[in-house]
């Protein structure tokens, strides 16, 4: 495949070419599910972030990788195969389509993309969307983890000197001013502050390569330059959409899904504040 990312047009084009799965998903507010039901693309069929791939939070973190066996009776459910050409969407941002997209590779899935702009730019192109909920058949996928490298805690302050670490949170909790959602504010001793905000247009799409390149580089990330690469923020979410712009450029980066929730976990770990 030659893009990580997908235009509506390209994926009308597609038709049934593709297993679509939508993957809405809010934080707070309106559960994915909900908004699933009352619109989503014809023929997706729905995965949820936090039941489908993630594990229960705990000292992992917020969003730790899912079970294999849940993962994979997940895929299952919803017609995927190791073979599928999937294709993935939320709301706008690929925030949580993101994730989908990491995850399902992580565990072998190799032809996964996802539609920029997400439901938003489908409507906005006047395509139609749908209540019915598909019933695809059922697939006989295996999961086989590892298939990208997920960085645990010592990993993530080895790349974090050795290389760069991306911290894709806002600027103020990389800096230690507030912490809305973890106990402790801060960031991991060497990371860099690359926020969302900074590779997202505001339309959700994904900035163009050029201004992409041009934001990572400020951040010393250069393709081919041989410079390892991880990503990391609160729970492993916006982690995974970092690592899809990132790779829109060229650039292989590792994730820390455990991220800044399962960083501050253990007292003894250093913690950094500032910029």
């Amino acid at each position: 495949m030659a893009s990580d990312l997908l235009s509506v047009a390209e994926l009308h084009a597609l038709g049934d070419a593709v297993v679509v799965l939508d993957v809405q998903f809010n934080l707070v507010g309106t559960p994915g599910q909900e908004l699933y039901a009352g619109a989503h693309l014809p023929g997706a069929a729905f995965v949820d972030l936090d039941r489908d791939l993630s594990g229960p939070p705990g000292p992992a973190g917020r969003h730790p990788l899912p079970d294999p066996a849940a993962f994979e009776a997940a895929m299952r459910r919803v017609g995927v195969a190791a073979d599928s050409a999937v294709v993935v969407y939320d709301q706008r941002t690929s925030l949580s389509a993101a994730r989908a997209w990491w995850t399902l590779r992580y565990f072998g899935i190799r032809d996964v993309r996802v539609l920029d702009g997400g439901l938003a730019a489908w409507q906005a192109a006047g395509l139609p969307v749908t209540s019915d909920v598909p019933r695809p058949p059922p697939s006989a996928f295996r999961a086989r983890p590892g298939q990208l490298p997920a960085l645990d805690p010592a990993g993530a302050a080895r790349a974090a000197r050795e290389g760069v670490l991306l911290d894709v949170r806002s600027p103020e909790r990389f800096r230690g001013e507030t912490e809305p959602v973890d106990p402790v504010a801060g960031h991991i001793p060497y990371a860099a502050n690359a926020p969302a905000a900074g590779y997202l247009a505001d339309d959700g799409r994904f900035r163009s390569p050029q201004e992409l390149a041009a934001f990572f580089g400020e951040r010393g990330v250069r393709a081919g330059d041989g410079t390892a690469v991880a990503t990391y923020c609160g729970s492993g979410v916006t982690a995974a959409q970092a690592a899809l712009a990132l790779a829109r450029i060229g650039v292989d980066a590792s994730v820390y899904v455990g991220s800044w929730s399962e960083w501050i976990a253990d007292p003894g770990r250093p913690v950094a504040t500032g910029d």
